[in-house]
């Protein structure tokens, strides 16, 4: 019993230097950042569940989520050229029902939207471009595209690749994310690190006769153009079609190893983004192909080949033209410990570094689950100090700048269920871009000034146009609410003192 008294203690101990530390570094809390988490299907987490199972999994994941203040879901709806949902052109995955072609019987993707909307989360639809089928997939379904057109794909390692060099191809691709944006009310389109497949020791990736063709001069270049068409396209398929969906791309952590030729690299010593998958991550960045870039910085801090700290800073520098966030991963940063402090692991460290950027608006969870479950107590480090209040999303104002119209009527009624703070709903009609999306009530107390700009002072963001007061709030209050759009611009306020 004293040893296990002993144990407690030292338990103690640690948490409370845990805490001290996060504490000791968390900053001013932030009233906009991106607060995301990838949910994915391709490690098979979903493998043979029923529709009731899969749900359960998939609400208990969000609400968790939901209490770290998570902001966006990115869901992975394709995976190897199939779908997580009702797709017209390609097959059902083998990632729910283990057969690809075979129906789950339900739609996961509208199951989600509806969900994350629910908890005023963003949907973002992932999709893999270019990879047709995994090392695990024996077989295809007939109306796979690979089994309808296998001139177009290329084998490599034992995976099957959608041509990149083809035309035909990029139509593919754009028609499928124009198909579920159309479709599905996505507040965002997303895509991976998979471009060129990465590469195995001494096997070349079998292009020789397109690159012939085409007259190109530099295979690196040729390749790296290929992938160039695609984004743009993405991108104006995703512009044309709603021009209120984020188009995104979440690229492989490294851009370029700093070198004599390439004195703008990074400190690093790694697979490159740029000469190694062929994507010019940067160059989408600065031509405006994407609206949101989440370089994959998985790595620990002092890592000897790719280290967090100069990662974090060389993206700041060099991608900061569209919002930047950096992708997180949970199980690394909580196995490995703090110099600084080796009692606690890397997150306040990371934490830190991040927002000591200015172009770093955000942060993205790999993976969902591992924060879900609250691996290493990522999760409860978040929701109590660096995610502690909600944050609206980063605004986008090269897609729309323009704020909504402020809320009407606000007061407060009194119902058998409490005092309930209501407004109306704008019966104007007005474009998708101007609708109120959400709406923002701010909570003060009497005789405290009007601040908009700090969380601490939301009670809520909701879709509905009530808010219930508290039954234990006494004394006199101001609230404020305001209009959110869909590219989360926010109105003025409108005022609104109730007495308890």
């Amino acid at each position: 019993m004293r040893n296990f008294s002993r144990l407690l203690l030292l338990m103690a101990v640690a948490l409370f230097a845990f805490v001290a530390n996060a504490q000791a570094q968390e900053s001013e809390p932030l009233k906009r950042e991106f607060r995301g988490a990838w949910i994915q299907a391709v490690n098979g987490q979903f493998q043979n569940m029923g529709e009731q199972q899969m749900k359960e999994y998939l609400v208990t994941m969000l609400d968790n989520l939901q209490k770290a203040n998570v902001n966006a879901i990115i869901f992975q709806v394709r995976v190897e050229g199939d779908a997580l949902y009702n797709s017209p052109y390609e097959p059902w995955t083998r990632y729910i029902t283990g057969t690809q072609g075979v129906s789950p019987g339900w739609d996961p993707l509208q199951f989600m939207v509806d969900e994350a909307h629910k908890r005023n989360m963003e949907l973002h639809a992932w999709i893999n471009p270019y990879r047709a089928r995994t090392k695990g997939t024996r077989k295809v379904a007939s109306t796979h595209q690979s089994a309808l057109h296998p001139e177009r794909f290329v084998a490599y390692e034992g995976q099957l690749y959608f041509n990149p060099a083809l035309k035909e191809n990029r139509d593919h691709i754009c028609m499928i994310a124009k198909d579920i944006i159309t479709r599905y009310d996505v507040d965002g389109l997303h895509i991976d690190d998979y471009f060129y497949p990465y590469p195995a020791n001494g096997k070349k990736f079998p292009d020789d006769n397109d690159f012939k063709r085409s007259g190109a001069v530099n295979l690196g270049d040729w390749r790296r153009e290929n992938v160039n068409r695609l984004i743009l396209q993405l991108h104006t398929t995703v512009r044309e079609t709603k021009p209120w969906v984020k188009f995104g791309v979440s690229p492989f952590g490294i851009y370029r190893n700093r070198t004599d030729s390439n004195p703008d690299g990074s400190e690093t010593k790694g697979l490159q983004s740029y000469d190694d998958l062929y994507a010019d991550v940067i160059h989408w960045i600065n031509e405006g192909w994407v609206d949101y870039c989440i370089p994959q910085v998985y790595w620990e801090i002092g890592h000897k080949a790719a280290d967090y700290e100069t990662l974090v800073h060389w993206w700041a520098k060099y991608a900061s033209n569209r919002p930047l966030y950096i992708g997180q991963d949970v199980n690394r940063t909580v196995r490995a410990t703090d110099a600084q402090n080796p009692r606690t692991h890397q997150l306040p460290a990371k934490m830190a570094i991040q927002r000591s950027e200015e172009a770093v608006l955000g942060s993205c969870l790999w993976d969902a689950a591992s924060a879900a479950n609250n691996v290493g107590r990522y999760r409860d480090v978040l929701q109590q100090h660096y995610h502690r209040y909600p944050a609206l999303m980063p605004r986008y104002t090269f897609i729309d700048k323009n704020a909504p119209k402020k809320v009407k009527g606000v007061k407060m009624i009194d119902t058998p269920d409490g005092n309930m703070l209501v407004w109306l709903k704008r019966d104007k009609k007005v474009s998708p871009m101007d609708e109120a999306w959400r709406y923002v009530v701010y909570c003060f107390a009497d005789g405290e000034a009007i601040d908009l700009d700090n969380p601490k002072n939301i009670v809520a963001i909701t879709s509905s146009t009530y808010y219930k007061i508290p039954a234990n709030e006494k004394g006199k209050r101001t609230y404020v609410v305001t209009v959110l759009d869909r590219m989360q611009n926010e109105s003025k306020g409108v005022k609104c003192k109730v007495k308890k």
